[in-house]
């Protein structure tokens, strides 16, 4: 599916590729869905891409809770710019390498739901409509949601599939 333009689209393709990260992920055996990934990823395992998801959901939901108070919110966080964001994913990293798998799994459930009801409270055209929310700058509260959720998940599975090779 192309990447959605509407909010039906967001909300069917955000839990369409949820659901399918799962599936993918359950579909190793307990053992496997441990084992660390080849040499070469920061992300070393599957704990570890679930975590990086959780927390960028964190960080939509911040953002977006600072940016509707009217005030600027530090996107994508304090002391980061978008140049500068494979740091922020390494100190993400750090944050949850004692985190266990099923920990992880729980967070990630619960921050995604959150989102999704995050998507769900909004018309389509508070959604998608570009420059609606000075926060969001030139782009739609949609366009952060879009690369929160389903676009997210597809990279996800996309490294894991890769990795799980």
């Amino acid at each position: 599916m192309p990447r959605p333009k509407t909010k039906d689209e967001l909300l069917q393709l955000a839990q369409t590729n949820f659901d399918k990260l799962y599936e993918l992920v359950n579909s190793y055996s307990k053992e496997e869905q441990q084992k660390d990934f080849p040499k070469g990823t920061m992300n070393r395992n599957i704990r570890d891409v679930l975590a990086h998801l959780h927390h960028w959901h964190l960080m939509m939901l911040d953002w977006y809770k600072v940016g509707m108070k009217g005030e600027k919110p530090d996107i994508p966080a304090k002391g980061y710019t978008w140049k500068t964001v494979p740091d922020l994913n390494r100190e993400i990293w750090k944050m949850y390498t004692s985190t266990d798998l099923a920990d992880i799994k729980k967070k990630l459930k619960a921050s995604y739901k959150k989102v999704y009801q995050l998507i769900d409270a909004h018309s389509n055209d508070e959604l998608f409509e570009k420059k609606r929310y000075s926060w969001t700058g030139s782009t739609s509260l949609g366009a952060y949601l879009v690369s929160a959720t389903s676009s997210h998940y597809d990279w996800a599975m996309k490294l894991i599939r890769k990795c799980k090779k």
